[in-house]
Protein backbone atom coordinates (compact mmCIF):
# COMPACT_ATOMS: atom_id res chain seq x y z
CA UNK A 1 0.00 0.00 0.00
CA UNK A 2 2.64 2.62 0.52
CA UNK A 3 4.46 1.54 -2.45
CA UNK A 4 0.93 2.63 -4.13
CA UNK A 5 0.66 5.70 -2.53
CA UNK A 6 4.81 6.71 -3.33
CA UNK A 7 3.66 6.05 -6.73
CA UNK A 8 0.91 7.95 -6.56
CA UNK A 9 2.66 11.17 -4.97
CA UNK A 10 5.33 10.72 -8.42
CA UNK A 11 2.55 10.73 -10.79
CA UNK A 12 1.42 13.58 -9.33
CA UNK A 13 4.59 15.50 -9.32
CA UNK A 14 5.44 14.55 -12.60
CA UNK A 15 1.77 15.65 -13.79
CA UNK A 16 2.41 18.98 -11.66
CA UNK A 17 6.01 19.89 -13.45
CA UNK A 18 4.41 19.02 -17.04
CA UNK A 19 1.84 21.89 -16.41
CA UNK A 20 4.45 24.46 -15.25
CA UNK A 21 6.63 23.77 -17.99
CA UNK A 22 3.22 24.07 -20.57
CA UNK A 23 2.33 27.35 -18.50
CA UNK A 24 6.23 28.88 -19.04
CA UNK A 25 6.10 27.69 -22.34
CA UNK A 26 3.35 29.30 -24.22
CA UNK A 27 0.33 27.49 -22.51
CA UNK A 28 -1.23 26.16 -25.56
CA UNK A 29 0.41 22.78 -25.47
CA UNK A 30 1.25 23.06 -29.29
CA UNK A 31 5.05 24.10 -28.65
CA UNK A 32 6.95 26.05 -31.27
CA UNK A 33 5.25 24.68 -34.76
CA UNK A 34 1.70 26.03 -33.24
CA UNK A 35 2.76 29.44 -33.07
CA UNK A 36 1.88 31.82 -35.39
CA UNK A 37 4.87 33.24 -37.61
CA UNK A 38 6.13 36.42 -36.73
CA UNK A 39 4.67 39.23 -39.41
CA UNK A 40 8.00 39.97 -40.93
CA UNK A 41 8.58 35.64 -41.43
CA UNK A 42 4.81 35.39 -42.56
CA UNK A 43 6.21 35.99 -46.30
CA UNK A 44 9.82 34.90 -45.92
CA UNK A 45 11.47 32.40 -48.79
CA UNK A 46 14.65 30.34 -49.13
CA UNK A 47 16.60 31.04 -52.43
CA UNK A 48 20.12 30.57 -53.16
CA UNK A 49 22.98 33.29 -53.59
CA UNK A 50 26.40 33.37 -54.69
CA UNK A 51 28.71 36.06 -52.84
CA UNK A 52 32.68 37.05 -54.27
CA UNK A 53 34.97 38.76 -52.48
CA UNK A 54 38.10 38.48 -50.52
CA UNK A 55 39.51 36.33 -52.96
CA UNK A 56 36.61 33.76 -52.57
CA UNK A 57 33.01 32.74 -54.34
CA UNK A 58 30.86 31.30 -51.47
CA UNK A 59 27.50 29.78 -52.57
CA UNK A 60 24.67 30.12 -49.20
CA UNK A 61 21.71 29.24 -48.98
CA UNK A 62 19.46 32.26 -47.29
CA UNK A 63 16.57 32.77 -45.78
CA UNK A 64 14.70 36.41 -47.36
CA UNK A 65 11.86 38.38 -47.06
CA UNK A 66 10.81 41.80 -48.80
CA UNK A 67 11.69 44.40 -46.58
CA UNK A 68 10.60 47.92 -46.67
CA UNK A 69 14.24 49.14 -47.96
CA UNK A 70 14.77 46.09 -49.83
CA UNK A 71 15.46 42.39 -49.26
CA UNK A 72 15.60 41.34 -44.86
CA UNK A 73 17.87 38.73 -44.90
CA UNK A 74 16.08 36.38 -41.53
CA UNK A 75 18.85 33.36 -41.73
CA UNK A 76 21.83 31.95 -43.92
CA UNK A 77 23.41 28.71 -44.38
CA UNK A 78 26.97 28.33 -46.25
CA UNK A 79 27.23 26.00 -48.36
CA UNK A 80 30.58 26.11 -49.75
CA UNK A 81 33.25 28.21 -49.97
CA UNK A 82 35.86 28.13 -53.11
CA UNK A 83 38.99 30.36 -53.78
CA UNK A 84 38.86 31.90 -56.68
CA UNK A 85 42.08 30.75 -57.96
CA UNK A 86 41.36 27.13 -57.78
CA UNK A 87 41.88 25.26 -60.74
CA UNK A 88 37.96 23.27 -60.20
CA UNK A 89 36.44 26.21 -59.71
CA UNK A 90 33.72 25.69 -62.52
CA UNK A 91 33.04 22.11 -61.30
CA UNK A 92 32.82 22.88 -57.42
CA UNK A 93 30.51 25.96 -58.12
CA UNK A 94 28.43 24.15 -60.02
CA UNK A 95 28.35 21.21 -57.48
CA UNK A 96 28.01 23.24 -54.45
CA UNK A 97 24.68 25.21 -56.75
CA UNK A 98 23.27 22.34 -56.80
CA UNK A 99 23.56 20.99 -53.56
CA UNK A 100 22.44 24.95 -52.95
CA UNK A 101 19.21 24.41 -54.89
CA UNK A 102 19.00 20.97 -53.14
CA UNK A 103 18.87 22.37 -49.63
CA UNK A 104 16.43 25.35 -50.02
CA UNK A 105 13.89 22.51 -51.73
CA UNK A 106 14.40 20.45 -48.57
CA UNK A 107 13.97 23.79 -46.53
CA UNK A 108 10.91 24.71 -48.05
CA UNK A 109 9.02 21.81 -47.56
CA UNK A 110 9.96 22.10 -44.13
CA UNK A 111 8.88 26.15 -43.43
CA UNK A 112 5.31 24.56 -44.62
Amino acid sequence: MRALVMLGGLLFLCVLVYLVVLALSGGSGRGRAGRAAPPVEADARWETHTEVGGGVTAVVVRRVTDGGQGVLELGRQVIRTIPDDDPEWDTKYHAAMAEARSRVAALEIESD
